[in-house]
């Protein structure tokens, strides 16, 4: 049935916005605009957590593998949403979809994990500000990076090619911005419980299962930080954590619920909005988020300002 499969469907018909033909230029002009600040914004978010010593700690560490995920992950799907809407061509080959897909689930993998990360390095310095450096030493943030990029790898390769063997009911057209999970599942037809089954199970698994550790660990921070002597202790230690909760709320509320509507939703239009949030909107504000609530990273872009200023 998979070979049937393959010969059957070559390509697929991604919709994208084709319901707004009148607005198909100045879309493409505000997602470019929207691209390129994402490369701006999390580009400097790296350039100033490499070149500057002060930020040379585990939390900023993370925040630069953060931001590079970040670049990596809007590049799987915004550079093909552009393409559509310049040249009007919807039409995506099977194997460019399968691509789109695995690499997308690839990225978004270790960017969840790595969320659960930084919720655990911001729980051992405030809940166990003693043992801090002995825990996040450079090896255990270096392993952790790994295992973030690694941990989802053969479960995602595994689901792509599950879901690309499945029979697309001779349809080929994706009511999507790109080639997404659900929007894919919505396709397929006949004996696919265990296919929708495995997706489901992907899902809490690599996204309730880190949020609820998320939870966890601010449960057990808040815990602590309700326990600080002082009010300015108590703010400086909640504002170091509250990029991170802001950014947490804006992956995972629009990434679960788009995964978690069932085969049969109508509800397109607001799973092509919720996938914005989680492919361009979220990326776009985290370097935002985190710099204008950052006092160390907002000093960090002055010193590089001001050096950028001295050599011209």
């Amino acid at each position: 049935m998979a070979e049937a499969n393959l010969t059957r469907v070559n390509e697929f018909v991604l919709l994208g916005f084709s319901d707004l033909p009148n607005l198909q230029d100045i879309l493409f002009g505000i997602f470019l605009v929207i691209y390129l600040n994402i490369m701006i914004g999390n580009g400097l978010i790296i350039v100033i957590t490499r070149s500057d010593a002060a930020l040379h700690t585990p939390m900023y560490f993370f925040l630069g593998n953060f931001a590079f995920l970040e670049i990596c992950y809007t590049s799987v799907t915004l550079p093909r949403l552009l393409y559509d809407l310049w040249t009007r061509n919807k039409n995506i080959s099977l194997l460019a979809c399968a691509a789109q897909l695995c690499f997308f689930l690839i990225l978004a993998v270790p960017e969840s994990i790595l969320l659960v990360v930084m919720a655990y390095d911001r729980y051992v310095a405030i809940c166990k500000p003693l043992y801090y450096t002995l825990i996040m030493n450079h090896k255990v943030c270096v392993q952790l990076v790994i295992a973030s990029w690694l941990s989802g790898m053969p479960i995602i390769v595994a689901q792509t090619y599950q879901i690309f063997s499945l029979h697309f009911c001779n349809s080929n057209i994706i009511n999507h911005i790109f080639c997404d999970m659900p929007s894919l599942m919505k396709l397929t037809c006949g004996g696919t419980f265990w296919n929708e089954a495995s997706v489901y199970a992907d899902t809490v698994l690599f996204g309730f299962v880190p949020l609820v550790l998320i939870l966890f660990s601010y449960n057990r921070i808040f815990t602590t930080i309700k326990k600080l002597p002082s009010v300015m202790g108590r703010s400086k230690a909640f504002s170091t954590c509250s990029s991170h909760i802001m950014v947490v709320g804006l992956f995972y509320g629009s990434g679960i619920i788009s995964y978690l509507q069932p085969k049969t939703s109508s509800m397109t239009g607001i799973e092509k909005m919720l996938s914005l949030f989680y492919t361009s909107i979220t990326p776009l504000f985290n370097p935002l988020i985190y710099s204008l609530r950052n006092k160390d990273v907002i000093l960090a872009m002055k010193k590089l300002f001001s050096k950028l200023t001295v050599y011209k």
